[in-house]
């Protein structure tokens, strides 16, 4: 046998002992999605990111008594209709909202953000 076919014979084998090792070390673990870490798009706080955690932000509101419950369901409503019409939109444009679209969907936001403060009170005017 030749040193040539010998070094190669080697080198395969290590390699194929060394992959699934190498593979297992490289696997994520679940620790990192319990250590709290964002969990993507979809993650703990529910639909969309943004409009996820901000019905976590009105269920905090109720329970500190500064919004009722029926105003926060109107709002996380409004939020959801909104959230699904911004979806529709991307889903009919292949992905790409238009910059006009955009900028609309963003002043809808911000109205019912500030319809959110105007409800909640001075007291949160200036968080």
């Amino acid at each position: 046998m030749s040193l040539k076919s010998m070094l190669r014979g080697t080198a395969v084998a290590t390699l194929l002992l060394a992959v699934p090792v190498l593979a297992q070390t490289a696997a994520p673990t679940d620790s990192a999605n319990q250590t709290g870490q964002c969990e993507g798009r979809r993650g703990k706080h529910g639909g969309g990111h943004k409009f996820g955690r901000m019905q976590e932000r009105l269920d905090k509101q109720v329970a500190e008594g500064r919004l009722t419950q029926a105003q926060a369901e109107g709002f996380k409503a409004e939020a959801r209709q909104l959230h699904e019409e911004m979806k529709a939109a991307r889903a009919a444009a292949n992905g790409q909202v238009d910059e006009a679209q955009r900028a609309q969907f963003k002043e809808r936001r911000k109205a019912l953000k500030e319809k959110i403060k105007a409800a909640l009170g001075p007291t949160q005017q200036g968080a």
